[in-house]
C-alpha cells in the first residue's frame, strides 16, 4: 500500500488508498474498427489516478494530490484562455455498486468517455451520513474528484438542481443533465478540436437532446423518466422482486419504429438496391385504417446483408468518414419505386443511425437494469430483443468499453435473442383529446365558441392598463440597458423598448429591497438587465436554455458592471430557488404556463407577456382548459381553436380578423388568469400600451392574496 495515494474522505470510518496508476489500455473490442487517431486516447498507456480531496469552499480548494509535472502534461493542449469551470454532482447514497442519483453516474461516464480534463470535479453530499468510502469501485479512475456538502456551495449553485456547472466568478450557471452534458461536449472539442466524433455525439444540427423535457417527449424520456424509473427499480429489486418499469417498455417500443433522419428516402432506396440484390425484398404490409395509421411489419428474417446497411452507415459516422457515393446510378426500378413503399430504416443507436448523447444518458441506467434482470428475472430477458441488442452493439462504439471500465461498469455478455414482428401504434399520449376528435357537439371556427362562453358570461375583457403614458428616459440610460444594442433594426428596437416599458413599470412598482426577481426565458436580457440597473437592491436572476442568447446578455452585463445579476443556463424547473417576482416577456406556448406554475408553487407576484398561443397543446403537466370555469364550458378541441386564432394578429393581416384574434387571445389569457384565481392569485389580463408594440401584447399579472 505504499505505492498508492491516500485519501481521507470527511466523516468516513477508513483511510482509501487509490493506487497511483489505473492501466487504461485499449479494449479488443475497438481493434476492429482500426481507428486512424488511435494513438491519442492512450495517455502513454496509463490513465493518471483518481485523487479525491476534501473541499471547503471553492475559491479555498485543497492543492490536488497531482504532482506539478504531470499537472502541467495534462493542461497541455487546452487553450489558455479557457475559464476555470466547476462541476458540481450530487451524491446522495450508494447501493451496491450504484451511484444515485443516476445523472452523476451517466455524467462521470462522459467525462471519461471524453477523456475530459478541463472541469474541476465536485461530489455534494446530500447527507452527513453519506458513506463515501465505497466509491472508489464506482468512480472514473482518471478524474480528479473533491468532496462538499450543499452548504459549501456557491449561491447561484444552490438555487438549482444538479447537475451544474459554474464559471468563476460564479454568476454563471449551467444547471441539468441536458444542459450539463451538452456542455462537456462543447467543452471538450473546443479543448482539443481535433476529437470531431466527440462533438458528433450532439446528432444532426446539433439538437440532440436540446428542446426541454416539457415539450419534447424524448428529451423527457432520457433525461428524466428513464433515470427515475431505474433508480426506483434498483431500490425495489434490493428487497423484493422489481416491477419492470413502464418506461423501459416504452424505449423498447420505440427501438422498434422505423428511423426517420435528413436523408432517409437516399439510404432506404440503397437497402431496397441491397435487399433486390440478396434476392429478399421487403416484407412490408400497408393497411390503411379511419384514423389513417399506417400498420408496417417487417419479416423474421432480413438478409444479413441488407440488414447491415444501418450498421454501415453508423459505422462511416463513428469513424468520422464521409459516407461513400454510390459509383453508379440507381436502377430504375429503384428510383421510381414510391417513398411508402421503401424499406423502413432500423435502429442502430437509440436515436436512429448514429451514436449520440441519448446513447451515453441510457447505457449507465440500461446496464443497471439489464444486471439486475439477468440476476433475479433471466426469463424476462426474452421481452427486450431490441434493447438486448442496443447493449450489444454500443460495446463496440470506440472508447466505450475503456470509459465504462474506468466507471466500474462490467458489461455483460447477452446472447442474441428472437426478434419478433413489430407492430407500431401510435402513443395515445401523444395524440391530445382523442377521445373528443368525434365531439359531435363541436362546431368549427372562434365564432361559435365564444358565442358559447358569452352565454356562460365570459366575455372578452381587459383590465385598464395602470399607467399607459409611462416610459424609461431611454436616452439618460447607458447603451448597454438598451435593446437596439443588440442585433435588432431600429424600428423593432422602438417596439421592445415599448415592451419593456410595460413590464418594466409593473414590475419597480411591485419590487422591494431585498427582493429576488427571475427573468424567465431571458433570452437575450433585454428584461431582466434594465431590471437589474434599475433596482441596483434587488437580486435578478436570468434564465435562459439557449446558451448564446445568455452569453450575449452576460456580456451586456459586464459592460454595466452589474453585480447583482445572476445567469442560469437551463430549463426552468431545474431552479428551485425561492424569488418574490417572476417576469417572461414572450415566452412561446406553454412555456408561459411553466411560468406562471413555477411563481405559484414559490408564491411569487408574475408580469408575463405570452407569446406563440399556437403551440398551446396538453403535455404531461398542463391540461387545456385550466381554470374550472373554463372546462365546464369548452372541450379541449374547442380552446385550441381558440389558441390557433390568438395567432392571427399580425399586422399585415385584415383589420376584422386580427380584432378576432385579439379577442381569442384575450379568452385564453383569461381562462390562465382564472386558474390562478382558484389557487389564490388576483389577476388581472391588461393591453400594453401602445398595443402597436407587438402583435401580442396582453400582460398578465398576478400577486398572491
Amino acid at each position: 500500500m505504499n505505492d498508492g495515494r491516500c485519501c481521507c474522505f470527511p466523516g468516513a470510518a477508513s483511510v482509501v488508498f487509490f493506487p497511483a496508476a489505473w492501466s487504461c489500455e485499449r479494449s479488443a473490442g475497438e481493434d476492429f474498427l482500426k481507428r486512424p487517431r488511435e494513438t491519442r486516447l492512450g495517455r502513454g498507456g496509463n490513465a493518471l489516478a483518481a485523487s479525491v480531496d476534501t473541499l471547503t469552499h471553492p475559491p479555498c480548494l485543497a492543492a490536488p494530490l497531482r504532482p506539478g509535472s504531470q499537472r502541467r502534461k495534462r493542461m497541455k493542449g487546452i487553450k489558455k484562455s479557457l475559464t476555470e469551470e466547476y462541476l458540481y454532482l450530487e451524491l446522495s447514497q450508494q447501493i451496491g455498486g450504484y451511484i444515485f442519483p443516476l445523472h452523476t453516474s451517466v455524467t462521470l461516464f462522459l467525462l471519461s468517455y471524453c477523456d475530459c480534463k478541463i472541469f474541476k470535479v465536485c461530489l455534494v453530499l446530500t447527507t452527513e451520513s453519506t458513506d463515501v468510502s465505497l466509491l472508489r469501485s464506482v468512480l472514473s479512475k482518471d478524474v480528479e474528484i473533491h468532496i462538499t456538502s450543499r452548504q459549501e456551495l456557491p449561491p447561484v449553485v444552490q438555487n438549482c438542481r444538479l447537475p451544474a456547472v459554474v464559471e468563476r466568478p460564479d454568476n454563471f450557471c449551467r444547471a441539468g443533465l441536458a444542459v450539463v452534458l451538452r456542455h462537456i461536449i462543447q467543452k471538450s472539442y473546443e479543448s482539443d478540436p481535433s476529437k470531431k466524433e466527440i462533438l458528433e455525439l450532439l446528432g444532426f444540427k446539433k439538437t440532440c437532446l436540446k428542446a426541454c423535457a416539457e415539450v419534447s417527449q424524448w428529451t423527457r424520456l432520457c433525461e428524466l423518466t428513464i433515470p427515475v424509473a431505474i433508480e426506483n427499480f434498483l431500490r425495489e429489486s434490493s428487497d423484493q422482486p422489481p416491477t419492470i418499469p413502464a418506461e423501459i417498455l416504452e424505449l423498447e417500443k420505440k427501438l422498434s419504429e422505423p428511423v426517420r433522419v435528413h436523408n432517409d428516402d437516399k439510404l432506404r432506396r440503397q437497402k431496397l438496391k441491397q435487399q433486390k440484390a440478396a434476392g429478399s425484398g421487403p416484407s412490408l404490409a400497408k393497411e390503411k385504417t379511419k384514423s389513417k395509421v399506417h400498420r408496417l411489419e417487417t419479416s423474421e428474417a432480413v438478409d444479413s446483408s441488407s440488414a447491415s446497411l444501418e450498421l454501415q452507415v453508423a459505422l462511416s459516422k463513428l469513424l468520422v468518414q464521409e459516407e461513400s457515393a454510390p459509383a453508379n446510378r440507381e436502377p430504375s426500378h429503384i428510383r421510381k419505386t414510391k417513398a411508402s413503399d421503401l424499406p423502413p430504416l432500423e435502429h442502430v443507436f437509440a436515436e436512429g443511425l448514429y451514436f449520440t448523447l441519448a446513447d451515453i444518458v441510457l447505457l449507465p441506467c440500461i446496464h443497471h437494469f439489464l444486471v439486475i434482470i439477468c440476476k433475479k428475472l433471466p426469463e424476462k430477458l426474452v421481452e427486450f430483443p431490441l434493447l438486448a441488442a442496443w447493449y450489444r452493439r454500443i460495446q463496440e462504439v470506440p472508447r466505450v468499453k475503456t470509459a465504462a471500465s474506468q466507471c466500474g461498469i462490467q458489461f455483460l455478455h447477452l446472447p442474441e435473442l428472437q426478434t419478433s414482428s413489430n407492430e407500431w401504434h401510435p402513443n395515445l399520449d401523444e395524440v391530445p383529446c382523442v377521445e373528443e376528435q368525434n365531439d359531435s357537439s363541436f362546431i368549427g371556427g372562434p365564432r361559435p365558441t365564444m358565442t358559447k362562453l358569452m352565454e356562460k358570461g365570459i366575455e372578452v375583457m381587459f383590465s385598464p392598463h395602470p399607467c399607459p403614458t409611462w416610459t424609461l428616459d431611454w436616452n439618460t440610460l447607458p447603451a448597454a440597458v438598451s435593446p437596439k444594442e443588440g442585433k435588432m433594426s431600429s424600428d423593432r428596437a422602438l417596439r421592445k423598448q415599448q415592451q419593456l416599458n410595460n413590464l418594466v413599470y409593473v414590475v419597480t412598482n411591485q419590487a422591494k429591497p431585498g427582493d429576488r426577481i427571475v427573468d424567465f426565458c431571458s433570452g437575450g436580457g433585454h428584461v431582466g438587465i434594465v431590471l437589474a440597473h434599475m433596482l441596483p437592491s434587488c437580486q435578478v436572476i436570468l434564465i435562459e436554455n439557449k446558451e448564446l442568447s445568455l452569453i450575449r446578455a452576460k456580456k451586456r452585463s459586464d459592460e454595466l458592471g452589474l453585480s447583482n445579476i445572476w445567469f442560469i443556463q437551463a430549463n426552468m424547473e431545474y431552479f428551485t430557488g425561492i424569488f418574490n417576482i417572476g417576469v417572461a416577456l414572450h415566452a412561446c406556448g406553454v412555456a408561459t404556463d411553466m411560468v406562471i406554475e413555477h411563481c405559484i408553487k414559490t408564491r411569487a407576484s408574475f408580469v408575463t407577456c405570452p407569446c406563440c398561443y399556437g403551440f398551446i397543446q396538453n403535455t404531461s403537466k398542463f391540461k387545456f382548459p385550466k381554470s374550472e370555469q373554463f372546462k365546464k364550458t369548452l372541450s379541449y378541441k374547442e380552446h385550441m381553436i381558440l389558441c390557433r386564432f390568438a395567432d392571427q394578429t399580425a399586422v399585415q393581416l385584415p383589420p376584422q380578423r386580427r380584432l378576432i384574434g385579439k379577442q381569442c387571445m384575450c379568452l385564453v389569457d383569461l381562462d390562465r388568469a382564472r386558474a390562478a384565481e382558484e389557487r389564490g392569485y388576483s389577476v388581472q389580463v391588461i393591453s400594453m400600451e401602445p398595443e402597436s408594440c407587438s402583435p401580442k401584447n396582453n400582460m398578465i399579472v398576478g400577486v398572491p392574496v
